[in-house]
């Protein structure tokens, strides 16, 4: 088995991840493991932008209200201040590694700040509506230059490896991880005085999401698996809008057209949302999709409408230039008429317990982006509140790391060469498929937009038995990515459950008509799983 040595591992290759090694670079050897492609995570899909106080008229208490206000309650407001506070300074590090954002005609000083439901005010900053992939061919660009960052692409991690697992005396910490190379259909470790886990966040684990197929949910099972605790994983962000289409697979419609105007109607025409909520398709994002949901429920309609008709078609395509282009693609002119759309699994709040610089309760381990909770998002995040958080907390991760000793001297110590025991290949390939089918239809019918306790419980006995089956299955067979993802989002999907049927009452993301109310008197601020580490054994 082959054994890569750095100073600072990180896992995933979106904003957190790549401004991590950016930052860590200049204090050692940084190493870059990704399971596919650089563009193929949710950074480069983000469409709306980065929230920012830079108007004058804008103010840091008035995105600070805003956030707790959509995070109802449960958001932590040292972290969400200190992380407003900081974008200011993020967003010019961010300019000044080759991000251009839109300007307002032409104005150097002044940005093209769009808007997005649960802001009081713009604060969005965009370039067009590929805000993400901007962000990724500059950060990428900029990585690839410095030559103490190695990229190591169709790298998958299967567990995170640790002292205590390693049966080692001592404070438990990790010191890296075993991965499959798909190039080479190999396994190899990486180990490294300190790993960063930033695989981002887990809407594969649901039928429907806007994420991309990597989207498995990998750091947070890891964690869990390590023994790391896990916070409300209850709170899914369920996105209103994803294009309603046969041939569309995840297409998100941002919400920046709502922003900009965009109104939401029924199959007849009507306009709905304020029915459910005075501030109508601006509600926040777990009112709308709720309210979507209850629409198309009464109707006994397949999907809802976004109208933004009354715009012209310039204003349409020079805003929105790729949502118009791929709409009209799938035979849509949004300029002309309304665009289908359903609400599908979008963003996680919760994950891996973490600090705002990404520190962990173990050694050696720092999480940040979609894979950690910090407590900014509370029950439900504030849109374009993701990518500021995973800028901000990259670079604060950064800058503590830097300033402490350098790992160089620490004893290196061996990671055991991988052992497949009595593993053969598998021909059974069609059982993962049918797995993985049946945990994420289960997801989406028991633990989707609107909860009750009997479907949760339904949800718990199927993902429990299925876990026991994917055990056996990763025991008997060599490993495979699919099957390495499969034991992820069965992992993450019992959490989600688990978290949910804690949680007694309904609170942002989290709805269940069998506790309809908000009740913070019978509830814990948080839900919070620490499991005794024993599904971590790689060496069967």
């Amino acid at each position: 088995m082959t054994t890569v040595d750095c100073d600072y591992l990180v896992i995933g290759s979106g904003l957190a991840g790549l401004m991590s090694a950016i930052r860590l670079s200049s204090h050692g050897r940084v190493t870059v493991a990704m399971k596919c492609g650089l563009y193929d995570g949710n950074t480069d899909r983000a469409q709306g932008g980065i929230a920012c106080v830079t108007d004058p008229e804008d103010s840091v208490e008035s995105h600070v209200r805003d956030t707790l206000e959509t995070g109802n309650g449960l958001c932590d407001e040292r972290v969400v201040r200190a992380i407003v506070e900081a974008a200011p300074d993020r967003i010019r590090e961010l300019e000044s590694l080759g991000v251009h954002f839109d300007r307002r005609n032409g104005d150097r000083d002044s940005y093209d700040l769009g808007r997005e439901a649960g802001h009081s005010r713009r604060r969005v900053l965009h370039v067009g509506d590929l805000t993400g992939h901007e962000i990724m061919q500059a950060l990428t660009a900029r990585a690839r230059d410095l030559p103490g960052v190695t990229f190591l692409p169709h790298h998958m991690a299967i567990d995170l490896v640790t002292t205590g697992w390693l049966g080692r005396p001592g404070p438990n910490r990790c010191i890296g991880a075993y991965f499959l190379d798909r190039t080479r259909n190999e396994i190899k470790a990486i180990r490294a005085t300190h790993t960063v886990l930033a695989t981002g966040g887990a809407g594969k684990v649901y039928l429907y999401t806007s994420n991309p197929d990597l989207a498995t949910g990998d750091g947070m099972a890891m964690a869990h698996r390590a023994g790391l605790p896990i916070k409300n994983m209850e709170f899914v962000q369920f996105h209103p809008t994803c294009l309603y289409h046969p041939e569309a697979k995840s297409f998100l419609i941002s919400e920046a057209v709502r922003g900009e105007g965009g109104e939401l109607i029924n199959s007849a025409g009507e306009a709905f949302a304020k029915k459910y909520d005075e501030r109508g398709s601006l509600a926040p994002r777990d009112v709308v999709a709720r309210a979507i949901d209850q629409e198309m429920k009464t109707r006994g309609d397949r999907c809802v409408y976004l109208d933004i008709t009354h715009k012209s078609e310039d204003f349409i395509a020079g805003r929105f230039p790729h949502i118009h282009a791929t709409c009209r693609a799938y035979g849509v002119d949004m300029a002309k008429e309304p665009i289908p759309v359903v609400p599908a699994a979008h963003y996680c709040c919760g994950g891996v317990e973490a600090e705002i610089d990404g520190h962990t309760a173990l050694e050696g381990l720092w999480v940040c982006g979609e894979t950690a909770c910090t407590g900014m998002h509370g029950a439900n995040r504030l849109a374009s509140n993701s990518l500021l958080e995973a800028l901000v907390c990259a670079g604060n991760m950064a800058e503590r790391l830097g300033a402490l000793p350098g790992g160089r001297d620490r004893e290196k110590i061996e990671i055991p060469a991988w052992r497949s025991g009595h593993a053969v290949p598998s021909d059974e390939a069609v059982v993962v498929e049918h797995n993985w089918n049946e945990v994420r239809t289960c997801m989406w019918d028991y633990v989707g937009i609107v909860r009750t306790n009997k479907r949760l419980e339904r949800a718990k006995r199927r993902l429990v038995n299925l876990r026991q089956e994917i055990r056996q299955y990763y025991r008997d067979y060599l490993v495979t990515a699919d099957m390495l993802e499969l034991r992820n989002i069965a992992e993450v999907g019992e959490l989600i459950v688990r978290s949910a049927m804690a949680r007694k009452e309904s609170r942002g993301l989290h709805y269940t008509l069998d506790y309809p109310e908000s009740d913070s008197r019978h509830t814990p601020q948080e839900t919070r799983m620490v499991d005794t580490p024993g599904d971590n054994t790689p060496l069967w």
